[in-house]
């Protein structure tokens, strides 16, 4: 009997069975070679200590990394690329090197380094995953790693200013998402007509890029048109993730976070309206309760009521 695999990863939202790229390819990649992964969520029970996910764990080994992770999937026979040839394989090599050279640095920034994004979306998202007090440490930590990875790799001469690298990265992003359309074209994958680890890699990297919902759109406006990319995506995600790790499907995700979202609009008027009643009833004057004045009966009147009220 084989040993339990599990996969410990971040967790999924807008649709997406895990927001994390890196665990997103290994989820697909999981998916299109059948093996049997226990997938565990990252939620605020967590008590790691560090956000180095994704991490594959068996009775005897624990392994992180995406590439180290298939890798050790392939030697327990679980091998998408069965079927592709010397080529094809090479091709597969060079296109995740373009991917993590060209489209990862605009990734990171998008989601860790472009400040609207990072304090409306990326930084309460990952924080509500992961338990008090690491949740105001963690994102902090993860944005400045994502930003040195960023200059690492990308602010060398004659690029010195972060606003530089910024530019020259989304222009590479860009370059790297029309090779990528033109790869594809209409074929429904890029190698054959079964997903192999290249589409691994690609859907990870795209489909948080195309599915979350940021301020600052400037890459994902580009990816949305190129339709052939997004039907990618949507494939994926209709063909191997119909049900997202909480029940939902991707479009009934949606329509719970637009129903989640105008409930939560509905209840702050609310607030803000009572809010403004109770401020105008504490500003009012207060007057003292007025006393009605009591009327006194004659005793013909008294007599006339006393007979009305036993008459019948």
């Amino acid at each position: 009997m084989a040993a339990p695999l599990e996969l410990s990863c971040w967790g999924g939202g807008w649709g997406l069975p895990s927001v994390h790229s890196e665990s997103l390819v290994v989820m697909a990649y999981a998916k299109f070679c059948g093996a049997p992964l226990k997938v565990n969520v990252i939620d605020n029970t967590w008590r790691g200590s560090r956000g180095d996910v994704p991490i594959l764990t068996t009775e005897d080994n624990m392994v992180s990394q995406p590439a180290k992770i298939l890798n050790f999937l392939r030697k327990q026979k679980y091998n998408a690329d069965y079927e592709l040839s010397a080529k094809q394989g090479a091709d597969t090599l060079a296109y995740i090197a373009l991917l993590e050279e060209k489209l990862l640095p605009a990734v990171l920034h998008t989601f860790w380094v472009e400040s609207d994004n990072y304090f409306t979306v990326t930084k309460p998202w990952f924080a509500s995953q992961i338990p008090f007090p690491l949740s105001l440490i963690l994102p902090g930590r993860m944005s400045k790693g994502a930003l040195n990875r960023i200059l690492l790799t990308r602010g060398q001469p004659p690029l010195y200013h972060l606003r530089e690298v910024e530019a020259q990265i989304y222009r590479d992003a860009k370059e790297c998402l029309n090779l990528l359309s033109n790869r594809l074209g209409t074929s429904q994958f890029f190698f054959r007509d079964t997903p192999s680890t290249l589409d691994a890699y690609v859907f990870g990297f795209l489909a948080p890029l195309y599915k979350v919902r940021f301020p600052k759109v400037q890459l994902q406006e580009h990816l949305k048109q190129l339709s052939n990319l997004c039907r990618f995506c949507d494939d994926i995600l209709s063909s191997y993730f119909r049900l997202s790790l909480g029940g939902i499907s991707p479009a009934g995700q949606e329509t719970v976070d637009a129903n989640l979202q105008k409930l939560t609009q509905l209840v702050n008027k609310e607030s803000n309206l009572i809010e403004k009643m109770d401020d105008n009833l504490r500003q009012s004057p207060q007057l003292p309760p007025r006393k009605l004045p009591t009327l006194k009966l004659t005793p013909a009147e008294e007599e006339n009521n006393s007979f009305q009220r036993l008459s019948p």
